[in-house]
């Protein structure tokens, strides 16, 4: 199978994220969504689809708080049928848990992805050229391959778990945009492809 050797990496590398540290740091979480929210290309957003944060995950609640005050429309994501639907919510208090425990929206009619200008996405771990290691189910990867094409995708991650390299799939979708608490990473196309 010519993936194989690229999914046996993934899985040691999802493993290795695992072990890490969780970041208890909320200083730390409050920064990277302040770098998410200075971008320029998010006062062009009026849809963005966002997450609620699992363990290891950047919190977006400070984004969701100031994205809703701006009066951009929110959609978070619900597993459903094994994929990802997107149903509107106004803040991470509307969440429920869902699928494996996640929080989620109640599921009142989904939005077209075509709708969303701005994905942000979490990860175990991403690298300087904008590649996502999720936890392996695909869901996001399939999500994004379903939006516009000039919609923008964004990593919000902690710095520690942003990597050299990671392996890439050809079902993988890159991020546009990488953002910790350190830095903003923009790949240029070059090392999207690579």
């Amino acid at each position: 199978m010519p993936h194989e050797p690229a999914e046996a990496r993934k899985r040691v590398l999802r493993a290795a994220a695992r072990a890490l540290p969780a970041e208890a740091c909320e200083a730390a979480a409050d920064l990277a969504q302040r770098n998410l929210l200075e971008l320029p290309e998010l006062s062009r957003a009026s849809s963005l689809e966002l997450y609620a944060a699992q363990a290891h995950e950047v919190s977006t609640a400070l984004l969701v708080a100031s994205l809703d005050e701006r009066g951009a429309t929110l959609l978070f994501p619900r597993v459903e049928d094994g994929e990802l639907q997107l149903y509107r919510a106004r803040g991470l208090h509307e969440l429920r848990p869902g699928y494996r425990g996640i929080l989620e929206p109640e599921a009142e009619g989904p939005a077209p992805v075509e709708s969303v200008d701005v994905f942000v996405v979490p990860g175990l771990l991403f690298d300087r050229a904008g590649r996502r290691l999720g936890r392996g189910a695909g869901h996001f990867d399939r999500l994004l391959r379903r939006a516009r094409e000039d919609a923008l995708r964004i990593g919000l991650c902690y710095a520690q778990r942003v990597v050299r390299e990671l392996p890439v799939a050809a079902w993988d979708v890159p991020m546009h945009i990488v953002v910790t608490e350190q830095e903003v990473i923009r790949p240029t196309r070059a090392e999207e492809g690579a």
